[in-house]
């Protein structure tokens, strides 16, 4: 499959490596794969987002904020809250007893070498080759990683969502590019 993979999609899989291994983390989850697409310069899936309003410093200090809680969503916040559960109260408690980012994960550094795919950062990478397929395109980019992300439950999507990016919007402006 990576042999269809577009020079700026390779290097958004590299940099989702290299922001799971800075983590401490084992495997590599959506949100690193979304990390990744914001690291990479001039990449397609940033342009897509910074056309829909979202910035490079917003995505990344969002999925800070959501690895720093544990992965836990601003929905499920909200529905914490609900039962009057403060996650950020929580969160610092946690963290005065075992340090700061202490639910980030990790703790320790990842070994060097390959750092595997999490299930639903796999089932990101399948759904994107889908996503190519759709479109008649013959190679994977960016904006196929960023279809396939927005298809997908959990926090990373939610933190889309809540600034407008879903599958609608981002197919609408990949299919006026390829058009125009």
């Amino acid at each position: 499959m990576f042999e269809r993979f577009t020079l700026d999609a390779r290097l958004a899989v590299v940099e989702a490596q290299i922001v799971a291994r800075e983590a401490g983390a084992r495997q590599i989850e959506l949100t690193d794969v979304l990390a990744g697409l914001a690291r990479t310069e001039n990449g397609a899936g940033l342009r897509l987002l910074q056309e829909l309003g979202v910035s490079r410093e917003d995505v990344l200090a969002e999925l800070d904020r959501i690895r720093r809680r544990g992965g836990i969503s601003d929905a499920d916040v909200a529905a914490l809250t609900e039962f009057g559960i403060d996650v950020e109260q929580i969160v610092e408690r946690i963290e005065e007893t075992h340090g700061p980012g202490a639910l980030a994960g990790g703790g320790r550094r990842a070994k060097r070498g390959h750092i595997p795919f999490a299930a639903d950062a796999k089932r990101t990478m399948e759904l994107s080759l889908r996503e190519a397929v759709k479109l008649g395109d013959k190679h994977l980019g960016q904006e196929h990683l960023l279809l396939a992300l927005v298809q997908q439950k959990g926090p990373v999507p939610d933190l889309l969502a809540a600034h407008g990016v879903d599958y609608v919007s981002v197919r609408r402006l990949v299919a006026q590019q390829e058009a125009g």
